[in-house]
């Protein structure tokens, strides 16, 4: 089943792109990995971070999302979950220890040995930007109010469209999210070539998962 383009369908993209767009953890995520760690682990980044929304996008369409909202009890067990594992990630890259920065084999100065990107390191940082997006519960929240808007009461396949618009909404996600990898991957030589600029950029990015943790703690469902 497709969707046509029309003035729903033009307002849903809009709207999907503004809010991809928008720096959230699954962006920093994706920026981080592309500077420290190049173009295919960024890929790898917002492959995982697509995959991470699957879960939410599911429980909007069954209507799940609908019980987590009203149960606090199960709210609070995702949210602190989430703030752990985003804190775990802030110390880490304050602390230049975590799963996101250099190793010792990789210098800061000067040439860098190119280190092979197996499969298996691929996987581990997908598997960390899904767990980043699906311990986020409120994007169970946010999808339960989003997706409805664009699509008709009357319609006899709501969920079908539903379906189309989550498919839609994950293809963006993902293609802007490889462009943010791409595009912090473009710095990443003049970055690591300074271990000053090295250590400015973790700490930043290690205040971002903060802040993002702290903002997280406080939000009510």
């Amino acid at each position: 089943m497709t969707i046509p383009f029309d003035a729903i369908g033009m307002d849903f993209m809009a709207t999907a792109i503004v809010v991809v767009l928008v720096p959230g953890t699954g962006v920093i995520y994706t920026l981080s990995t592309g500077v420290f760690q190049g173009a295919r682990a960024s890929v790898a980044a917002a492959f995982g971070c697509t995959l991470g929304i699957v879960p939410h996008l599911l429980a909007s369409m069954m209507g799940l999302a609908a019980l987590l909202h009203a149960s606090a009890v199960a709210f609070q067990a995702v949210k602190i979950l989430g703030i752990a594992y985003l804190l775990y990630l802030a110390w880490g890259l304050w602390r230049e220890s975590g799963p996101m920065v250099l190793t010792d084999s990789e210098p800061q100065n000067g040439p860098r040995p190119k280190r092979r990107m197996t499969a298996r390191r691929l996987g581990t940082i997908a598997l960390r930007g899904i767990l980043i997006n699906i311990l986020n519960p409120k994007l169970s929240i946010f999808f339960l109010a989003f997706l409805p808007q664009f699509v008709p009461a009357s319609a006899p396949d709501t969920l079908a469209r539903m379906g189309v618009l989550s498919a839609t909404f994950m293809a963006l996600t993902f293609v802007i999210f490889v462009g943010y990898g791409f595009a912090a991957n473009m710095v990443r030589s003049a970055v690591l070539s300074s271990k000053r600029a090295t250590r400015w950029m973790q700490r930043a990015f290690a205040a971002a998962f903060a802040g993002f943790a702290v903002r997280l703690a406080l939000t009510d469902r």
